[in-house]
Parts: structure tokens; sequence; C-alpha cells
């Protein structure tokens, strides 16, 4: 998911989001220490992702004050 999808989506949908891909991690976490892990690259894209969310989730809260 890159800016723009991130800045398009309401800010109930970002924490909806943040939470489906904070599992996601979570399951991406527990199959790399079990080793079934096929793809390790998708941990960093799906950390990246959270971050972007929480920076567009900062921008809004910033300019709303």
């Amino acid at each position: 998911m890159n800016v723009k999808e991130v800045r398009d989506l309401s800010n109930e949908e970002l924490e909806k989001e943040v939470t489906s891909l904070k599992e996601e991690l979570y399951n991406l976490r527990f199959a790399q220490a079990t080793g079934a892990l096929e793809n390790p690259a998708r941990i960093k894209e799906v950390k990246k992702t959270i971050a972007r969310i929480y920076t567009v989730m900062t921008e809004r809260a910033n300019a709303a004050e």
C-alpha cells in the first residue's frame, strides 16, 4: 500500500488497517520463528506500511489542531 492509497482512507479505515497489519506481522514473525516463512521481505513491507499509516494519522492530528 503506497502513501496515496493510505491518504485516501478515512481515520476509522486506517485504524482497522493497522490492526489487520499488526495481526499479519505477528503471524509472519511466528512463521519465521518456526521456519515456515517463505517470503522474509514481507515482514519489512508490513512494518513500513504500518509506519506510513501512523505518519498519515499524525499529520492529520497535527493539522486538526
